[in-house]
């Protein structure tokens, strides 16, 4: 079983990979785009992709290509991000001139850098990719922002662990697929609809799963492309009774424009 994720070893996609699936091959893709394109090329079955974190938000452009390639959300994982800087051993923080990260991960450890106006901050396009650049390349008085996992594969040592400004920093990831799977005793959901453009029309829908006992656990709005002033509403929900569930699918069909089932999954809270 081959599982694509947006990275390389020691990154977060790869940790959580490592912690959802019991063994696999690892097919590591620069872009979201290029993991994308190896499950509809079928390079993979899986993908594993970060949806949404706790501090910075929705990562929009991954609904994005979730919908506009009709992958098929089969599960979720949770990560505790912890961020750490490394370096190659032997030296001290006073010694760092450049630190390189992923733009998040510097956005994320702001604060811990200010007592250190003397390090630049560098974006790099991943975080273990430039912890295994400064490992190959034996570069001094550089550092990376990345997980302790990637310090252990690729022999760096951490200076400071959990740099993070807030600590409870956690990013939710989703297990994608090309063709949707039949998952018994599912009770979480991912919605995607289009409602006409007038007043009241989000304000029913959502009552509506209220009365069928869903519960909302996140919306997120996209504008519809070439069409200004109308919005994909994207919804997660969760159930006791599929029988619900089915019921208010069957209402949203009729009360919206356009209407898709995303992904039908576990709770990973259970």
């Amino acid at each position: 079983m081959k599982v694509s994720i947006q990275g390389i070893k020691g990154s977060f996609h790869h940790l959580v990979a490592a912690n959802y699936f019991s063994s696999f091959e690892l097919n590591e893709c620069s872009t979201f785009d290029k993991l994308v394109k190896s499950i509809i090329d079928k390079d993979s079955e899986y993908g594993v992709m970060a949806i949404e974190n706790s501090i910075a938000g929705s990562i929009l452009p991954n609904y994005a290509l979730i919908d506009e390639y009709n992958l098929s959300i089969t599960g979720e994982y949770s990560l505790s991000i912890d961020h750490n800087l490394m370096c190659l051993p032997g030296q001290g923080i006073e010694d760092i001139e450049e630190v390189h990260s992923h733009p998040m991960a510097l956005l994320q450890c702001t604060k811990f850098f200010t007592k250190y106006p003397q390090i630049k901050l560098i974006e790099s396009e991943d975080t273990a990719l430039f912890a295994k650049k400064i490992s190959e390349n034996k570069t001094n008085r550089v550092g990376a922002i990345a997980s302790k996992e990637a310090a252990e594969i690729y022999g760096l040592e951490i200076l400071n662990s959990s740099i993070q400004t807030i600590e409870n920093n956690i990013t939710r990831f989703v297990i994608v697929e090309k063709n949707k799977q039949n998952i018994s005793n599912f009770n979480k959901a991912a919605l995607k609809f289009i409602l006409d453009h007038k007043r009241g029309s989000l304000a029913s829908i959502l009552n509506m799963m209220s009365d069928c006992n869903l519960n909302l656990t996140k919306i997120q709005s996209l504008p519809v492309i070439k069409t200004p002033g109308k919005y994909a509403f994207f919804v997660d929900v969760t159930f006791d009774s599929i029988k619900n569930y089915q019921k208010a699918i069957k209402i949203i069909e009729l009360m919206a424009q356009e209407f898709k089932i995303l992904g039908e999954y576990k709770d990973q809270k259970l």
